[in-house]
């Protein structure tokens, strides 16, 4: 089992990052306010969760410590595989999952790309006394890279989530006059996610 990977950031693409480690390039599938936190170049430790298939090996990297315990939980709900247990650590913070688990806010978790009302009760009903209370970790805002335009980084991020092209630039344009001067990237990704739940 990988725990965390530390090495310098080799790239970072609009689903992943590379960090290299004693020579070798990892791939890390990380969600867009992970990948805003990054800089090529940078030295950065990410905590990683391995996920081991017949045909493949996926290393998941998060924000923190408490990102990958949402996420490792989310999936041992009956019908939550690892790309719906990124998507809702992409759409909510960890306190956000807990809150919307612990006082069974269904709407919450419909949010997230891939999960029905029934998923979302089942979730709900499988993990309420296993999810444990919000625990108030605050997220500071990942000022999004200069190179890298927010616009790109949320419209591949909603494209990646499930989401069409022409609702993600939709939605990128409804979120747009907030994104001010150092835009954090996963606040718009989940601003940008809730318009296109209300649509």
């Amino acid at each position: 089992m990988i725990a965390f990977v530390r090495g310098e950031v080799a790239a970072v693409t609009l689903s992943s990052a590379v960090l290299e480690v004693g020579g070798v390039g990892l791939e890390l599938m990380c969600t867009p306010g992970t990948l805003a936190t990054l800089r090529v170049g940078a030295a950065a430790t990410l905590p990683t969760s391995m996920v081991v298939r017949e045909d493949s090996l996926t290393i998941f990297g998060f924000r923190d410590e408490d990102e990958k315990q949402v996420f490792e939980i989310v999936q041992t709900a009956s019908g939550v595989g690892p790309k719906v247990a990124q998507a809702i650590v992409a759409v909510m913070s960890p306190d956000e999952v807990r809150r919307a688990i612990t006082t069974e806010d269904v709407k919450a978790l419909t949010r997230v790309p891939g999960i029905g009302q029934k998923g979302a009760q089942r979730i709900i009903l499988e993990l309420k006394d296993r999810i444990g209370p919000p625990v108030g970790v605050h997220h500071p805002a990942a000022a999004a890279p200069a190179s890298a335009p927010w616009r790109d980084q949320v419209q591949q991020g909603l494209i990646g989530l499930g989401w069409s092209a022409k609702e993600a630039d939709r939605a990128v344009e409804a979120v747009a006059p907030g994104a001010g001067d150092s835009p954090d990237v996963g606040a718009l990704l989940r601003a940008a996610l809730r318009t296109l739940s209300k649509a």
